[in-house]
């Protein structure tokens, strides 16, 4: 072999080693950069948006649900008359020309011009025959009863990035199950890279999102919102909330508060509107608190309703203050039925001193006082017992009637609903049920979290709160036929470390019918201006609400 040769294969030899090597370094170092290279040559990707689940009632009635709307967008460089664009879309699009002027001028292939355009206006723009102009379809948030249950639904805006996002109530607390999965599709793209706008190719991994059906029942929700607006305006309150609960099973029947929002304009209110009272404020519960403290005494054998109350002839003496009764009227040797049946205060001073702060602590924390219910709602609060130490024997004294310590309303509608349903606490839920885009449905299970109170101890405390009904100070505005149970409650409101003896917290808490509970429901009016009780303003709100549920149940007098 001579030297030309070997040197001929060697060149030959080493250039195949390099072209080797080349390939290498192209088909597999570089391998994803220039795939990446190649798509972004062919087209790019562009997010493919899901619709939004829909929201119904029980009843089968859409209270938040999705609309097809488009984006209107541009291509600049393909707008041949950019004043004719202007002049034919300004007016179409409600736009301001000369920002419309300055977005088409603008040296790009993309430029958005307005979202969220029905289908009607799309219509008259592609009857325009305008080039350069495309759209690109979305969903908008439409709320078809407007206000009616605002702060229950909450209401769907914008994250940081731009995308819809839901807050509070239950589009904020199932945003994720709602919203769905976003796809992928490639834009494809012409030989100078400029958009096609008619051609998207490729969607990939785009999911609708679920719908939830609610336990909400879309007549008694109107019935409810009607009634407590009118008791509003009647009793010269500031704000009110209703809240009913099916104490069986723990559904939310309805729960309303007002004044409240339109979610359809939600940028137009307050943000303080936006929270749901019912699960998002403390207040001091004041007597309606009387029953949970009364059975957790009957529940402990400590009392029974004959029991006579030793020390409620007059004011009593507790740490330095003087607790009295609201209306200062006090009955000697009272049996604990007569304490519930008057309201009496010093009555429940006697029952909470025989409880005991440890005694006191465990019975709450059963009823779930202080602690979250896990309702399905987005923005539930709640304000912690304190440690067994830190109780004073004022803060023991108090408790007993409902005064010194913070509940939300959700809190007290739950635990008198374990007294309505035997013992049994149940979690509160919103949402019936969870059905997917390819209609599969799975239901949520009621779901027991304690047992407070013996089923005895409920039926004899259920007999105490009818006789508070048919006998207590509200007997004037009771429903005669129907045994109800139920307690009033006048609530002083704290005020820089004192209470304000001119304004109040007046509430109303009840079951019917007693014997077979088909509702539980708590009504509360913040500071009314006609009168400050219980008795005179919730109470009659309660009972209205009442009649028409029983008959819309079809439930008849028992009596």
């Amino acid at each position: 072999m001579t030297w030309r040769y070997k040197l001929v294969l060697f060149a030959v030899t080493f250039a195949f080693i390099l072209v080797i090597l080349r390939l290498f370094y192209w088909q597999v170092v570089r391998a994803s950069d220039l795939s990446a290279m190649g798509q972004a040559q062919y087209g790019s990707t562009v997010k493919i948006m899901p619709e939004r689940g829909n929201i119904e009632t029980s009843d089968g009635f859409p209270i938040a649900a999705s609309k097809i709307s488009y984006l209107v967008f541009a291509d600049p460089k393909q707008i041949p008359d950019k004043n004719l664009a202007v002049n034919s879309l300004t007016g179409l699009l409600n736009v301001d020309p000369s920002t419309l002027s300055a977005e088409l001028s603008l040296d790009r292939y993309w430029v958005p011009l307005k979202d969220n355009v029905d289908i009607p206006t799309k219509q008259k723009i592609e009857g325009l025959n305008l080039p350069g102009i495309g759209f690109s379809q979305q969903y908008q948030r439409y709320y078809p009863e407007a206000s009616m249950a605002a702060q229950l639904l909450g209401f769907v805006g914008k994250d940081a990035q731009g995308n819809d996002k839901g807050y509070f109530g239950l589009e904020g607390y199932y945003d994720r199950l709602l919203q769905g999965k976003e796809g992928v599709a490639t834009q494809i793209l012409d030989a100078f890279g400029r958009p096609i706008l008619t051609r998207v190719n490729g969607t990939s991994g785009a999911t609708d999102g679920d719908n939830l059906i609610l336990n909400i029942n879309r007549s008694i929700q109107f019935l409810v919102e009607k009634k407590l607006k009118e008791g509003i305006k009647k009793y010269g309150a500031v704000s009110g909330m209703v809240g009913i609960m099916d104490p069986k099973t723990g559904n939310i029947l309805a729960m309303a508060s007002y004044p409240n929002f339109d979610p359809r304009d939600y940028q137009n209110y307050s943000e303080d509107l936006y929270k749901n009272p019912f699960i998002s404020d403390l207040y001091e519960p004041g007597s309606t608190f009387k029953p949970i403290v009364m059975s957790a005494a009957l529940n402990e054998n400590l009392i029974t309703p004959q029991t006579t109350c030793p020390i409620c002839s007059g004011p009593v003496p507790v740490g330095g203050y003087l607790i009295h009764t609201w209306d200062d009227k006090y009955f000697p040797n009272t049996t604990m039925i007569q304490v519930i049946q008057h309201s009496d205060n010093t009555g429940m001073v006697f029952v909470a001193q025989k409880l005991g702060v440890d005694r006191m602590i465990s019975a709450l924390n059963s009823f779930g006082i202080g602690s979250n219910t896990g309702i399905d709602l987005q923005g539930e609060v709640s304000s912690p017992l304190k440690p067994n130490d830190q109780w004073y024997p004022v803060d023991l004294a108090t408790t007993g009637f409902g005064q010194g310590i913070s509940v939300t309303p959700i809190e007290l509608l739950d635990a008198i609903g374990a007294i309505a349903n035997g013992g049994k606490r149940m979690e509160p839920h919103v949402v019936a049920a969870v059905q997917s885009p390819d209609g599969s449905v799975i239901k949520i299970a009621p779901k027991v979290v304690d047992q407070p109170i013996s089923p005895q101890t409920a039926k004899v405390m259920t007999e105490i709160m009818v006789n508070a009904v048919n006998n207590g100070e509200a007997a004037w505005t009771r429903l005669k036929g129907y045994r109800i149970a139920g307690k009033t409650g006048t609530a002083s409101i704290p005020i820089a470390g004192h209470y304000d003896p001119t304004q109040t917290i007046a509430s109303f808490i009840g079951f019917a019918p007693a014997d077979n509970p088909k509702f539980v429901m708590l009504v509360i009016l913040n500071k009314p201006s006609a009168a400050i009780y219980g008795s005179e303003t919730a109470a009659p709100i309660f009972f209205d609400i009442a009649k028409d549920l029983l008959a819309y149940y079809g439930i008849p007098p028992s009596q």
